[in-house]
């Protein structure tokens, strides 16, 4: 039987989300939909260990809203499979990713179809992200707040620069689902944090291949969210592994898209570069990068950073062992 298709849709991975999905829904129940778009929303469950199937199976049971709410379990951990899969399964013009800790404005989904339909060559757009906390930032918070995804570019339109790392979040993404078929491995190299694994950097992987099939990347500043952070986000045993993981990925990222004649003066700028802002930033604020919080994210991020070209090769040398044993037949 064939699947109805849809104007757009919205799809939520998550891990554990129970406490946190119902205020979400209940956001995109209450969206204003003036042109009355055909959209639905699903849920990726991925390998949750909580209750969050029950919750959905609950919302389900007494669902009567003219949009559906459906709900598919990915076994494999990982945000990058969450993201695919939910590809896989959607069946709109348009996926726009929400994360179980994102609360859309009332009229975020019109905003996010109008924009894809004013701007065809957008693989993917992002809008404006606001942080909802539970408890007051640190000082000087605004300084790291882009590594939690809280993005406020203004209020024009822009294109983001790829060829910089200058990318949106996959926090309220939206992108055009055949471009990301026709351009996004179904694997990408990076998959997100898992486990004790923590390199980030999966969301921005995916739109450098957009953006090297083509498609342009866009922020649209008509659409809001805001993005709920805990106390416990905000805290030094959260904030320095985020910091490094998103270092790690530094170095894989800036490969992507290089020419194979430009990578070894990417890998060397790469060391040379965060080894000076490591000593710039140790000599700046000394002893103060054990109590201050900023400057010690800050610092874990330049390590992260220098520690990529590292992974990255080592990464490439596992890749080719693994290439050479699959033509030997091993």
């Amino acid at each position: 039987m064939n699947k109805r298709l849809y104007n757009l849709t919205v799809a939520i991975p998550t891990y554990n989300g129970a406490p946190r999905l119902p205020k979400v829904l209940e956001a995109l129940r209450h969206q204003i939909n003036p042109e009355k778009l055909a959209w639905e929303i699903i849920i990726i469950d991925n390998n949750s260990s909580d209750e969050t199937a029950q919750v959905i199976k609950d919302y389900q049971s007494n669902w009567a809203e003219d949009f559906p709410l459906e709900y598919y379990f990915e076994g494999q951990q990982g945000l990058a499979f969450a993201r695919e899969r939910a590809i896989q399964e959607a069946q709109g013009t348009y996926v726009a990713f929400l994360d179980d800790d994102n609360i859309p404005a009332p009229d975020w989904i019109a905003a996010a179809h109008q924009f894809g339909i004013n701007y065809p060559q957008a693989g993917a757009f992002s809008g404006q992200i606001h942080g909802e906390f539970e408890v007051q930032p640190p000082e000087n918070f605004k300084q790291i707040a882009p590594f939690l995804a809280i993005r406020q570019h203004g209020s024009k339109p822009f294109l983001f620069d790829p060829d910089n790392l200058r990318l949106p979040p996959g926090a309220g993404l939206v992108v055009r689902k055949q471009a990301w078929r026709e351009a996004v491995p179904s694997r990408t190299k990076l998959k997100g944090r898992i486990g004790k694994e923590i390199v980030a950097g999966e969301d921005y992987e995916a739109l450098l291949y957009l953006h090297q099939a083509g498609w342009e990347i866009w922020y649209n500043p008509e659409m809001h969210l805001n993005h709920c952070i805990p106390r416990q986000r905000l805290e030094r045993e959260y904030l320095l592994p985020l910091a490094r993981g998103i270092g790690l990925a530094t170095c894989p990222l800036r490969m992507i898209n290089a020419k194979t004649i430009d990578k070894p003066g990417i890998w060397v700028k790469t060391i040379l570069g965060n080894l000076r802002r490591i000593i710039q930033h140790r000599l700046k604020y000394g002893d103060r990068l054990k109590s201050e919080l900023i400057p010690a994210f800050q610092m874990e991020f330049y390590r992260g950073s220098l520690m990529s070209s590292f992974y990255w090769l080592n990464n490439l040398k596992w890749g080719q062992a693994g290439a050479v044993d699959k033509a030997e037949g091993k």
